[in-house]
């Protein structure tokens, strides 16, 4: 778990609020933002997981799932591993540039926490049906 203290805006506080120095801490775990991560990279519609199956056995390709994520919290700062599937054809170098950018800017904006890294293994390809880009997530 990381511990994060936000600095507080300079000038006094907005009447009726407390000094945000005087609130308390906020812990978060690493957990929360797995959740975060996976769903910034669930976001972008040629990106998908894996559902169903037991202890991965039976496991299917699922564009409409949310990628499997792993964080590594060192303080204020995060690493991020990603395990996602993509559509087909995709330009493979540029959607995973995307994904990171778009990983780490939503973490860092819904927590912030600032990710130093994210390491992505595309592990399967699936090609995308008309439906799958109907479904109002990003597009690459």
């Amino acid at each position: 778990m990381t511990t994060l203290v936000q600095p507080s805006a300079p000038g006094p506080p907005t009447a009726g609020r407390t000094d945000p120095s005087q609130r308390g801490r906020l812990t978060l775990a690493a957990q929360v933002l797995e959740k975060i991560a996976g769903q910034a990279a669930g976001d972008i519609a040629a990106t998908g997981g894996t559902s169903g199956g037991v202890l991965g056995v039976g496991a299917k390709q699922d564009l409409s799932a949310r990628p499997r994520v792993a964080v590594r919290l060192v303080g204020q700062t995060a690493e991020v591993d990603l395990d996602l599937g993509m559509t087909y054809p995709t330009p493979l170098r540029s959607a995973t540039d995307f994904v990171r950018e778009h990983v780490t800017r939503r973490v860092l904006e819904l927590t912030g926490v600032r990710v130093t890294r994210v390491d992505i293994r595309v592990l399967w390809l699936k090609r995308a049906t008309q439906d799958h880009h109907q479904t109002g997530r990003k597009l690459l």
